[in-house]
């Protein structure tokens, strides 16, 4: 069974270690000791969490949509030139590139510092896993 480190864990949920921590604490999180007397959680544990806090999303859905990724963050960047432009998301600690045109660009006031939330529905998804 994977077991993660706290650091590892927080990471991934996108959380700083001390949040993972106080929901360990609290019992939000089911967290166990290794061998070393390290405070670890098991894989299957994190991603019950990781269904939970997806389903709390944060945000207010602006319509019923059958799209479940959406990343709220703030724009990075913004490139346009006559017809279309490249947006730069960070959210939390992923990068996520747009293509859209100009105009919806422009109509959004899309700017480096603006709070936009990215939706990715797509029915070709590549899943890779660490060596």
């Amino acid at each position: 069974m994977t077991q993660l480190r706290i650091p590892q864990a927080a990471s991934l949920l996108g959380v700083s270690d001390d949040t993972m921590r106080r929901w360990c604490d609290s019992g939000k999180v089911e967290a166990t000791t290794d061998s070393n007397g390290r405070k670890v959680v098991a894989g299957v544990e994190l991603a019950r969490v990781a269904q939970e806090v997806a389903r709390g999303g944060g945000h207010d859905d602006p319509a019923p949509s059958s799209a479940r990724n959406r990343f709220t963050g703030l724009v990075t960047d913004v490139r346009r030139d006559t017809v279309m432009a490249q947006v730069e998301l960070q959210c939390g600690p992923f990068r996520v590139v747009s293509l859209m045109s100009r105009e919806a660009a422009d109509e959004l006031e899309l700017q480096p510092g603006s709070l936009a939330t990215a939706t990715v529905k797509s029915t070709n998804v590549i899943v890779e896993v660490p060596a």
